[in-house]
């Protein structure tokens, strides 16, 4: 069976797969000062409240967009599953040509996104990751990733409101039946959820004018599935785009 992580600045993602089944996932806090042993024992005991044995685990795979962790990352695995682990390089063993200058800026989860998004769905596509940062990736109907668009996430755009408006209080974010709030809190989570759908919408319906096509739109990440009850235009939501990105790289530099 195959352990992939896709670490992000915010959550870490695991998932095990058996051949192209998702046995099993877990979204953590990620946390850039764990040790390594610490890294181990949550592995290990995700894996025994689980009932899966860590020995069966034949390798592992990671997306990391947090450099500082890939050591710690790197040696819990030889350590406690005694894999030396494969890290996605979204230049050089993706499988998908990157046109993005440098390449080596493109984040390692945007390619796997990317991947999993043309693999799935066919180009060209667009996939849209409610994660720390909003990202926007676009692959041509040839499989390749041509750029994107990076923005804010929707609790960074509120934690800087709240920082920066002192009267204003912390809110839950959640869609609102109208825009026009009749209290602080309604109108806080109106303008939150409406002006990030805004920015969503707006966003895409200026790559789908500049690629001049009609491409698949995806949907992916933490808030996904609130922010897509709003939009116009996403209708697909894959909550496990980049944990089968993963899969699918891996497997394309493991063939036998």
């Amino acid at each position: 069976m195959l352990f992939v992580m896709d670490v992000g600045n915010t959550n870490t993602t695991l998932g095990v797969f058996d051949g192209e089944r998702l046995v099993i996932d877990w979204r953590l806090t990620t946390k850039r000062d764990r040790t390594i042993d610490e890294y181990g024992i949550m592995c290990r005991n995700l894996f025994a409240l689980s009932s899966l044995e860590w020995n069966t685990i034949n390798d592992i795979a990671i997306a990391s967009v947090v450099p500082p962790m890939n050591f710690t990352l790197r040696k819990m695995s030889i350590n406690y599953f005694k894999i030396d682990p494969f890290f996605v390089d979204p230049v050089t063993n993706s499988g998908m040509p990157v046109r993005y200058e440098p390449k080596q800026d493109v984040g390692a989860d945007r390619v796997v996104n990317a991947v999993a998004a043309f693999e799935k769905y066919g180009g060209p596509c667009v996939i849209v990751d409610f994660g720390t940062a909003t990202t926007f990736d676009v692959v041509s109907k040839n499989g390749e990733y041509i750029g994107g668009t990076i923005c804010p996430g929707i609790n960074i755009s509120a934690e800087a409101l709240i920082q920066h408006a002192s009267r204003l209080p912390r809110v839950e974010i959640r869609r609102t039946d109208k825009v026009i709030g009749n209290s602080t809190v309604y109108s806080i989570q109106a303008g939150l959820y409406w002006g990030y759908v805004g920015l969503v919408d707006g966003i895409l319906a200026k790559i789908i004018k500049e690629i001049d096509a009609t491409p698949k739109i995806i949907a992916t990440g933490g808030l996904a599935h609130l922010i897509i009850r709003g939009s116009e235009y996403i209708r697909q939501l894959d909550d496990d785009l980049t944990l089968h990105g993963l899969r699918i790289i891996y497997e394309r530099n493991h063939r036998r």
